[in-house]
């Protein structure tokens, strides 16, 4: 029984160190191609607006593209975005996942774990989707009505504020409680419908979660890459680090005090 036990306990971390393995490649090589497109916008550069600040060329078509081919190739960029900050934060919910049904059927787990993530980050997608609409409907507005464009900063700092305070709301506590302790789906069924609908669901309980600290992400520019490095930092820590709610609150100070800097500099401006 011994024998047993330590072989079981063996193949256990074998998988473990498997599954974190590739979750690693998949978020490094997420991060490089992220990267790489922050990069190739810096190049492209923007157009200088009134108030100090650049409008990105993220928003609009560029030579000779449709708005189709701006909204395919933003969904892209924000997908590899998305999977380098949010997967270190739902790899171990995954895990879970993995482990309650490879006790089920072994064979079956990885794919059923594999629909699942795809699943939750279908949901991502989906606020991607939303958040280009909204960035084209500001870009145009911001050129048709220039006199407005003078107040973007000291806006995006409120915003920056707002989900700085957001964090110590009851709302934020119930969703990040929620986060923590998603049902592994151990007696689910093992189909693609049942782990996509897992999948789905755990990423409407992220978006209503850390959805205001991706709001402050996008004020503070979304190819700003340390902010992406300290957003996505943020929300794995709320969720994985002891005293979750502790350091929830500790983000949320971090924001305003970030986000009063951003109104403080826009004023002096």
């Amino acid at each position: 029984m011994d024998n047993v036990g330590m072989t079981v306990r063996r193949r256990s971390g074998a998988a473990r160190a498997i599954f974190f393995g590739v979750s690693s490649l998949v978020v490094a090589a997420s991060a490089r191609a992220t990267w790489v497109w922050c990069a190739s916008m810096e190049t492209t550069g923007g157009t200088p607006m009134p108030g100090g600040w650049t409008m990105s060329a993220l928003w609009t078509p560029m030579c000779g593209r449709t708005w189709f081919d701006a909204a395919v190739s933003f969904a892209g960029k924000w997908n590899a975005m998305m999977v380098a900050m949010m997967l270190p934060a739902v790899a171990p919910a995954l895990w879970r996942y993995f482990e309650a049904l490879r006790n089920e059927r072994a064979a079956r787990a990885g794919g059923m774990t594999v629909t699942a993530a795809s699943g939750y980050f279908l949901v991502w997608l989906a606020v991607g989707m939303l958040v280009f609409a909204a960035g084209a409907q500001l870009t145009a507005l911001a050129v048709a009505a220039p006199a407005l464009t003078h107040t973007a900063p000291t806006l995006a700092g409120v915003v920056v504020v707002m989900a700085g305070v957001w964090q110590f709301s009851a709302w934020k506590a119930r969703w990040l409680a929620c986060c923590a302790n998603v049902p592994p789906g151990a007696h689910a069924r093992l189909d693609v419908q049942t782990a996509l609908r897992h999948g789905l669901r755990f990423g409407r309980h992220c978006v209503c979660c850390c959805g205001n600290l991706m709001a402050a992400l996008l004020a503070a520019g979304v190819m700003d890459r340390p902010a992406m490095a300290l957003v996505a930092a943020a929300i794995a820590a709320e969720r994985w680090v002891p005293g979750g709610a502790k350091v929830s609150r500790a983000v949320g100070a971090a924001a305003i005090v970030a986000g009063l800097a951003m109104v403080a500099r826009a004023v002096a401006a």
